[in-house]
């Protein structure tokens, strides 16, 4: 049976939290943007016409037009460290590039002794890339002796296979892809196998009467088949009727791979109705908290807030040894200039989206700043424009709206859409203690870490 919605979230989701998941993308993934790999396409065609397809066109040709597509996009931002693909074409390295992350791309066999310096992601292109025709995997016949060609892509593949958990996009039942894949995993695993995932269409039924009908049921028998063929190697089918639903379904994957990390955003000129020294307190005590129960900060340097943050978040990885600041915490000051060609508005604001577009969860505290023309306290612009972003983003908003400000006009907004924001439910009476003036330090940070659970749990 191919597997359910839920259940597929529930395992690679937790693929995505801890660190465990791969991707694989086919020639569907690159089809909408363009690209068709007409070469294989044509070759037999060609040969009958006795034409050489390698002589009358090249890769290039056909990959020239292409262009990244939103699925390319938000591929980026899923926590994924190892890409493997079947495109000659370069749209995801592309679209790596573009979201301002370091590939290191892999297209040869000498490649694999190179390491990149500060890589985000590793992409095996493991037919080849246009760029370099000769080395490509074109032919039946170069997919019979890719093992003696390509050995070591061969060996990483398989390492792969048995450490993470793949998810197979852009391959069809009818992909010949897909069986030179699973021929290597045969080749490669035996029974060996963990458990992975691949999105398939459903056929789908046409007007046409009793011959569409036959049709139909041909290609679901085949669909069948291919689904019990997958179940052998360790993939199980996820099915959809149309591959516009692949882009929610990466959507919710990146909302929930992102889950463990929590974004602070905040800043404060004035400490009403707290008080600075309890507002301190109660930042420090957030960042001690996000690193006690197994999460991860990222926080910009707010006035008056992201210090306490990122203090608490020291002082709780230091007390107890869970790991290098580096990697439980990132700490990002705001620049003062922004790139040359760029205006501060746009790198600010891309600044922003980079850090909330790898977070789950958005905690906001106080937001308000000292107006220098007048001299007077007003809402933090920079605040709001995080709150949109976190919006856009599918993000988990939490505004504590004891401290004020910001933080409270965007409780306001939540707490009357909580059914919006927190479709599960069940975080109605957290929200009331968020908001609450009366509520101890204690009680707002337990607050903040029962939504996270009720948002996980889910």
């Amino acid at each position: 049976m191919p597997v359910i919605l839920e259940t597929f979230y529930g395992h690679f989701g937790k693929a995505l939290e801890e660190g465990y998941a791969a991707l694989c993308a086919g020639t569907g993934l690159s089809q909408p943007s363009g690209f068709v790999d007409r070469k294989e396409l044509l070759r037999d065609i060609a040969i009958e016409l006795g034409l050489d397809v390698d002589r009358e066109s090249d890769i290039e040709e056909f990959t020239k037009d292409a262009k990244i597509t939103e699925n390319h996009r938000l591929i980026t931002l899923l926590p994924i460290k190892t890409v493997w693909t079947t495109n000659y074409d370069q749209l995801l390295e592309q679209a790596y590039r573009e979201t301002r992350k370091r590939p290191d791309v892999k297209i040869k066999q000498d490649d694999l002794a190179v390491t990149i310096p500060k890589r985000d992601v590793t992409i095996y292109k493991m037919h080849g890339d246009f760029s370099q025709p000769r080395n490509a995997v074109l032919t039946k016949g170069d997919n019979e002796t890719y093992n003696e060609h390509r050995a070591l892509f061969s060996e990483k593949l398989k390492g792969d296979l048995i450490e993470k958990t793949f998810l197979f996009l852009g391959f069809s039942f009818t992909d010949p892809d897909i069986d030179y894949i699973l021929g290597r995993i045969r080749a490669l695993l035996g029974q060996n196998q963990r458990e992975h995932y691949c999105i398939m269409r459903r056929p789908q039924i046409s007007k046409g009467g009793v011959r569409a009908k036959a049709q139909f049921k041909h290609e679901k028998t085949k669909l069948d088949l291919r689904i019990a063929d997958l179940k052998r190697y360790g993939i199980r089918a996820l099915l959809i009727d149309d591959y516009a639903e692949v882009t929610a379904i990466l959507k919710e994957l990146i909302r929930r791979g992102h889950r463990k990390n929590i974004f602070v955003s905040g800043s404060a000129s004035d400490f009403s109705p707290m008080g600075r020294e309890r507002v301190e307190k109660l930042a420090r005590d957030i960042g001690q908290g996000i690193i006690r129960k197994g999460h991860n900060l990222i926080s910009g340097f707010g006035l008056g807030v992201g210090g306490g943050v990122i203090l608490g978040a020291m002082e709780e990885l230091y007390t107890d040894a869970k790991g290098e600041f580096g990697d439980r915490a990132t700490s990002r000051p705001f620049p003062q200039e922004p790139p040359r060609g760029m205006t501060r508005e746009t790198f600010l604001n891309r600044y922003r989206e980079d850090m909330i577009a790898n977070a789950g969860f958005a905690v906001f505290l106080c937001g308000n700043k000292l107006d220098p023309g007048s001299g007077k306290t007003v809402i933090a612009s920079g605040v709001m424009k995080e709150f949109e972003i976190t919006k856009r983003l599918n993000k988990y908003p939490i505004p504590v709206g004891a401290t004020g400000h910001a933080a409270r006009r965007i409780w306001e907004e939540v707490h009357g859409s909580l059914d919006r924001f927190f479709p599960n439910g069940g975080v109605k009476r957290h929200f009331q203690t968020l908001r609450d003036t009366e509520s101890t330090n204690e009680e707002i940070v337990e607050a903040i870490f029962a939504i996270e659970k009720q948002v996980v749990s889910k």
